[in-house]
């Protein structure tokens, strides 16, 4: 105004007086377009400390992100001297980023707060007064109007403690850790039997856990979604008290996630969502109480039936990551079908961290947006989600008006009971768990018993003994134990029928333990036959996977498991040469020996007589010779009779001696490997019941 004075003065000293309205219409209209030239530099000055505003809070939230980070690491191992350093790293960052906002013209600036038409005004509601303490300011500018309305200097900034608060890292209680702990060990060992597929849910949940871990504890990250035309945005802009997310009736309206937090601290929550600094928020906040709605962070989120592909991919990766959901519909569109069968179906696990808002009830007359609200009801009992009603956990449904503000109040109240609770990321986390359990059940519970019972242990070690021949060695030793005791206890005249008999055939004091090649390609079909028997029993009730492992252990066992037989049979078989003999043996061989002596004494005292050279007596030596030829034959029929027994029992050992080779070599190398394929399967179930809290059937 003061150029506009000095020209209008210039003016009425050099004009004619008959053009003085001339004049002062030319003056006034000089002093505007001067005005506006002042205004259009404040402008450009403007939008560029904007720019420079927007790029220096880009680069602090990375900055504050890692030393965020840094003080949790250093809160956990308990090191105070780290913390001090995180404090006077955070205190330079802080410092540097606001010592450099201190400078700068303002003249523009404070013109538009004055009307409400600069940033503080659109935040404030539209007054004319600076905005409260602790309320969000837009950088630079806004700063320094609030300096001036509190009559600081435009400096005084500059040695505030701008310092970001400590970030107190989240704390899983113990049995969501030891669950936690319980998914890491079935990952790791199951790594080898399930694909990559199979485990990348679990995988992502592990990690998402670990990531959120990290970070505040003291902050609730909870996004709002919808359909296109719900109202989400308003509903958004209704919560934090200012327009922050665009509304209109062009679709989409939001293009990109934007997070509003209630307080400070949640630059590494926001940073996880890959929310940049330009979409961060603060809401409209009261500076006398505190807050109820402090620790929140509010994210709007694109429609999650946007026509562009983009939207709904990123709909789905914040969806993630959140605490909670907010799912706004309204009542053309609350049974929508992508909604529920995409979104709250699959997440009915969900259930204690969802919120389902019914907005545009003012367009409902009379009761009808309490029928809405019950039909809503129905379709989500028919999803699976549990209702939060009557004090039991569940989803909160809720009937709101944006427009009007018909039930946000109550919305507010019940978002402030929740974020002041601190349980949500824990309960989100916990219900990751169990829908990524629930999605594991099948690779790891069938519900039938599961095993190698004994009796198909016994059954396979029979198999193989059949393959070996076990029964019929066992035969061979015994015959060729008799058919030695009746060498060493018959008569020499039987023995000597008995060898001219047998002079053309093989020996048959060995064991014959190689088989012709028919018998042999019979032997290797029964080994085969085994394995697979024992494999099917072993892997019936299992599984998929834990049943093929089951099955590729027992066939890569089988290998080779036919020859293996064939030299375990070898070390096993009887030694060559005659069995062993009994003590009895020389007796009846003395006995046997006698028999015969008395017949060749006889029968020369016969010859004798009839030679002349001994005197004549029939009797005696006919006696002799009766008793040589029956006791011989009763002697061999004695000694038959006691061999059996002995002659029994080394068969039934040179039996048991391939059995118990064969059934070895058979453990060893079959159901050995099975059995380790079960005992693992048992870990990852014990594992898997740690995993949902809840036991599975015993196997």
């Amino acid at each position: 105004m003061t150029a506009v004075a000095a020209v209008t003065d210039h003016r009425d000293h050099t004009d004619p007086p008959e053009d003085d309205g001339r004049s002062r219409e030319r003056g006034r209209q000089d002093g505007r377009n001067q005005q506006d030239r002042l205004d259009r530099r404040e402008n450009r000055q403007d939008r560029q400390d904007r720019q420079d505003r927007q790029d220096r809070q880009d680069r602090e939230s990375g900055e504050h992100a890692r030393v965020e980070d840094e003080r949790a690491d250093a809160g956990q191992r308990g090191d105070t001297v780290a913390h001090a350093r995180v404090r006077d790293g955070a205190g330079r960052v802080g410092g540097q980023g606001r010592g450099e906002d201190a400078r700068g013209p303002v003249h523009g600036a404070t013109a538009r707060a004055e009307d409400g038409s600069g940033p503080a005004g659109a935040f404030g509601g539209g007054s004319g007064a600076a905005a409260p303490q602790g309320a969000w300011d837009d950088g630079l500018i806004a700063r320094r109007v609030a300096e001036e309305a509190d009559g600081r200097p435009g400096g005084a900034a500059a040695g505030a403690d701008h310092r970001p608060p400590a970030v107190v890292p989240l704390a899983y209680d113990g049995p969501l850790r030891s669950r936690l702990e319980a998914l890491r060990e079935l990952v790791g060992l199951s790594r080898a039997r399930l694909d990559g597929a199979t485990l990348a849910e679990a995988g992502r949940v592990l990690d998402e856990a670990a990531s959120r871990r990290r970070l505040s504890g003291q902050h609730t990250v909870v996004a709002i979604a919808g359909a296109t035309g719900s109202g989400k945005s308003q509903l958004f802009n209704a919560l934090a008290g200012v327009a922050i997310s665009e509304t209109g009736v062009r679709r989409p309206t939001t293009a990109a996630p934007i997070a509003c937090s209630w307080s400070d601290g949640a630059a590494g929550l926001i940073d996880r969502l890959g929310i940049p600094g330009r979409l961060r928020r603060r809401p409209l906040q009261s500076g006398g109480a505190e807050d109820p709605l402090r620790g929140l962070v509010l994210v709007d989120l694109p429609d999650h039936d946007s026509a562009a592909v983009q939207h709904r991919e990123q709909v789905d990766r914040v969806l993630a990551l959140v605490d909670a959901v907010i799912w706004v519909v309204d009542p053309e569109k609350y049974a929508d079908a992508v909604l529920h069968e995409r979104y709250l179906r699959p997440m009915a696990r969900h259930s204690e961290v969802t919120f389902v808002v019914l907005n545009q009830i003012d367009r409902l007359p009379g009761d009808a947006a309490h029928q809405v609200l019950d039909d809503l009801r129905r379709l989500l009992d028919e999803d699976g989600v549990a209702l939060g009603e009557y004090g039991e956990p569940g989803a909160t449904v809720l009937a709101v008006s944006a427009a009007t503000g018909e039930g946000v109040g109550e919305l507010r109240e019940t978002l402030g009971h929740f974020v002041a609770e601190r349980g949500a990321a824990a309960r989100r986390v916990a219900a990751d768990l169990d829908a990524a359990a629930a999605r594991l059940w099948p690779v790891y519970v069938t519900g039938r018993r599961t095993g190698l019972s004994e009796r198909a242990r016994e059954e396979f070690a029979a198999r193989l003994a059949d393959a070996v021949g076990a029964t019929a060695a066992g035969d061979t030793a015994e015959r060729a134990w008799l058919r030695n005791a009746n060498r060493a206890c018959g008569t020499p005249w039987l023995r000597l029928w008995r060898w001219y008999r047998d002079r053309g055939e093989p020996p048959t004091d060995r064991l014959v333990v190689r088989t012709p090649d028919d018998e042999e390609a019979t032997a290797r079909q029964r080994v085969e036959q085994a394995v697979r028997t024992v494999a099917e029993r072993a892997s019936a009730g299992l599984p998929d996977p834990w049943a093929q492992a089951v099955r590729e252990a027992a066939v890569r066992g089988s290998q080779g498991l036919p020859e293996a037989l064939d030299e375990m049979t070898l070390r096993a078989a009887a030694p060559p040469g005659r069995p062993p003999r009994p003590g009895w043996w020389p007796l009846a061989v003395l006995a046997q020996a006698s028999m015969t002596l008395l017949q060749v004494v006889g029968g020369l005292w016969l010859l004798g007589q009839v030679l002349g050279t001994a005197a004549p007596n029939l009797g005696v030596p006919v006696l002799l010779m009766a008793m040589g030829i029956v006791g011989g034959p009763v002697v061999e029929w004695a000694c038959r009779l006691a061999a059996r027994g002995p002659a029994r029992r080394y068969g039934q050992e040179a039996e048991r001696r391939l059995r118990e080779a064969a059934a070895g070599c058979g453990r060893a190398r079959v159901l050995d490997p099975v059995a380790a394929e079960l005992l693992r399967y048992r870990e990852v179930r014990e594992q898997y019941a740690r995993v949902t809290g809840v036991g599975v059937p015993a196997g």
